[in-house]
Formats: structure tokens, sequence, C-alpha cells
């Protein structure tokens, strides 16, 4: 189809050997992987980074976290100050990735984003998709934040929770697109229609793309 990169969200039971195998198979890299906290735990942390290094993937992005409340980002913070130099040391960047309510109050009145900008030397993957169903311009959070921010989520939707292909939506995913190749940010594709099959889906996504690339 044209992509050179994947994002794994989970392995599915699979070794680093075989996940490794395939990629190199099929000619692609592992751009990064969506990996919880829970995997990033003192016990878990030298068994994730062993995996990472063997399916030569260098970025971890945090996927979600509630950060409901004051005491929520305080734990979060505290364990993410502990995990960046530590994977710093191993080659290895991390991320976190906002959904909706990352932009919005919390319960203590906190906005859980601009506490995360704030507070911590975290990297954002910006699910852009994400930020303007909540009610924020994409592009303006993108040149406002360019310093922290490595990868973006290239993403379409109604405006709530129903994802489109890119360039069926309401997101203005031809401008998010502009600005990411200027600011020279990796764009990964996250289409979760699944219409009718999760590769249809994102072959029309890649060929919109390649129609933008001729304008």
């Amino acid at each position: 189809m044209g992509y050179s990169y994947v994002e794994f969200a989970g392995f599915m039971g699979h070794s680093a050997e075989e996940i490794k195998k395939w990629l190199d198979q099929y000619g692609l890299k592992a751009s990064g992987t969506h990996t919880g906290l829970s995997a990033l735990t003192d016990d878990q942390l030298e068994e994730t980074i062993a995996y990472h290094k063997a399916i030569d993937c260098r970025d971890i992005i945090i996927p979600y976290e509630k950060l409901e409340n004051k005491a929520d980002i305080d734990a979060f913070v505290e364990r993410v100050s502990v995990l960046i130099p530590r994977l710093e040391k191993e080659g290895i960047r991390l991320h976190y990735h906002n959904h909706a309510h990352e932009f919005q109050k919390n319960q203590d009145g906190l906005i859980p984003e601009e506490e995360l900008l704030k507070r911590t030397d975290i990297l954002l993957e910006v699910d852009t998709y994400w930020a303007f169903s909540a009610g924020m311009d994409p592009v303006s959070f993108l040149k406002e934040h360019k310093d922290r921010i490595r990868v973006i989520h290239l993403k379409d939707g109604m405006g709530g929770d129903e994802g489109k292909s890119l360039g069926m939506g309401k997101a203005p995913v031809k401008e998010v697109r502009k600005t990411a190749i200027e600011l020279g940010l990796d764009m990964v594709v996250e289409s979760e229609g699944l219409d009718p099959t999760g590769l249809e889906e994102v072959e029309r996504c890649i060929n919109f793309l390649k129609e933008e690339d001729k304008q």
C-alpha cells in the first residue's frame, strides 16, 4: 500500500522474534508501541525494554490514563519522572497519547494535558482527532508545542466517538497533515472503523494521502 512504519498496540502473545521477522519480511519498521503503565512497572520494565530493543523500536507511548483528579495526575507525574531517564539510558523515548478528556477539566478542575506539559518532560503523541473532538484546534496545538511532539495520530471522524477514513469525516485532516510536514513530525494513520475490514480502510486512507501529495 505504501506504508513504511507500523505502530503496535499489543503483540497478541507473539514473541519479539516473531514480530521482528514479520517486520523484516514485509519491509516495515516499528514506529512505536502503545504500552500501558502495567508493562512499565519495576518488575516488568526490563522485559519491556528488551522486547522493544529486539524489534528495534525506540518509542514507547502510554496510550491512556484516567487522570480524573489531582491524585491521579500526581501519581502519573511521579511515575513518568522515574521512567523517562531510565528509558533514555536505553535509547527509548517516552510519549503520552491523548484522548479527548485530557483537554477538559477533571474532577479537581485541572486540565490533564496542561499538567503534563508543565510538570513532566514526557513527549506528546498528539491524537489530532481527539484534540479536535475536545474542541481544540489541533493545528494551533501542534505549532505551540512542537518541541514536545515527535509523532502524531492523523485521524478523522465525525466529532464524537465515530471514526472515519481520512477525508471522510469533519476533522481538519488536510491542515493537520500540512502542518505536520512543515514541522517535520511523523504521522501515524489511525483508522478504527474497520469498514468493511481494517486493511481496506487503511488502504483508503493512504490513497487519500497519495492524492493529497499530488496537490
